[in-house]
């Protein structure tokens, strides 16, 4: 494509840990950052990848993420842990936390953390993917800014307030789902707005809270705070279970916000200038309390083999599992990353007053 070009990988996390360093986070909080954003656009994920680096950097010039923000463990059992990430940035907060979790089920059995005062923490899968790497089951949730409009209504809410659960596997790569509770995140309309593409109407609603096909005009409208915003999973209307999604984010944003005694909905990034006060739950499950781990690896390998294996509909070659997409494109994008044009150079501009470059792959 004329709009895309490659950078090596491994140069492109040091680029953004670099920038990221130099704008006051530590070493490992921005390694760790750098980590999770490139993991997305590795996964083809690039609503939630390096792009959104000058969010981050905006928001430690402006003082709503804090660079040096202590953890606090605010309660813990044996099996649970309610965290305050004090501000800082999300993805450390998150990766900590988990960190927390896995070693918690190790000993216990299991373990669930609900997370306060956070911010955006990229993708929720990249914390399954954690206990994952454990052999352990993970879970991640985070809720948002309102951004979506409930059934029935014209105005935003509710976050776009993402699930994300892995399940390890035998021979078959691990089952991971990771999606919004809303039709699309707001990163893939924001991927639309920048490539100036039309979008389909059950993604989002104007101002009026009839369906729109203006990514840009919405997400100016998500901006400006003016009415309208995106689709629950699965539309605007109960015919098509768009309450049904709804219903998912709003139980998001219960497990994340009210366990914890965190903000949630209109609460979450409320006032221009303030915290963001983000709210994650995360948690694992040692295989060992069931059936143990290679009972429920071999379990699951026949149960993704008879998905795989389904009768599949008229012009389709294939069904696939939870994941396998983005499995497929990580392991295409271990070496080189194809990254947008306007990534690229939106990537440099914020490198140029650092005296840092990242280049073209060759």
């Amino acid at each position: 494509m004329n709009d895309t070009l490659f950078v090596q990988t491994a140069a492109l996390i040091q680029f953004v840990t670099d920038v990221l360093t130099r704008h006051g986070l530590s070493a490992e909080d921005a390694a760790i950052t750098a980590d999770v954003l490139v993991a997305a656009d590795r996964r083809g994920i690039e609503s939630h990848g390096v792009a959104r680096l000058k969010r981050y950097v905006d928001g430690l010039h402006d003082g709503t993420i804090r660079p040096d923000a202590p953890l606090q463990v605010v309660r813990e059992t044996p099996v649970s842990l309610v965290i305050d990430g004090g501000g800082g940035m999300g993805q450390p907060v998150a990766y900590r936390t988990m960190q927390r979790c896995i070693a918690k089920a190790r000993d216990n059995m299991l373990c669930f953390a609900a997370v306060r005062n956070s911010n955006h923490y990229g993708i929720a899968g990249y914390y399954t993917l954690m206990a994952l790497a454990e052999n352990m089951i993970g879970i991640s949730l985070t809720n948002s800014a309102p951004l979506v409009v409930p059934t029935f209504g014209k105005e935003v809410v509710i976050g776009t307030n993402p699930i994300s659960i892995g399940i390890p596997a035998r021979n078959e790569r691990p089952f991971l789902l990771d999606m919004a509770t809303s039709t699309v995140p707001r990163g893939k309309v924001e991927v639309y707005a920048r490539a100036d593409k039309t979008m389909p109407d059950c993604w989002a609603t104007d101002e009026t809270g009839l369906p729109s096909t203006d990514a840009a005009q919405v997400i100016r409208n998500l901006l400006a705070r003016a009415g309208g915003g995106l689709l629950p999973l699965g539309g605007g209307t109960e015919l098509t279970g768009g309450h049904k999604g709804y219903g998912l984010a709003a139980v998001v944003d219960i497990l994340c916000a009210v366990l914890s005694s965190g903000s949630f909905s209109l609460n979450v990034y409320g006032d221009a200038g303030a915290l963001a006060q983000v709210a994650h739950f995360l948690g694992v499950i040692n295989p060992e309390a069931f059936v143990g781990l290679e009972a429920i690896r071999q379990n699951l390998d026949a149960f993704i083999r008879m998905l795989r294996q389904a009768p599949r509909a008229d012009g389709q070659e294939r069904i696939y599992i939870a994941g396998e997409k983005e499995f497929e494109a990580e392991e295409r994008h271990r070496a080189r990353l194809p990254l947008a044009t306007n990534v690229f150079t939106a990537l440099n501009q914020l490198g140029e007053p650092l005296a840092l470059r990242l280049n073209v792959y060759s």
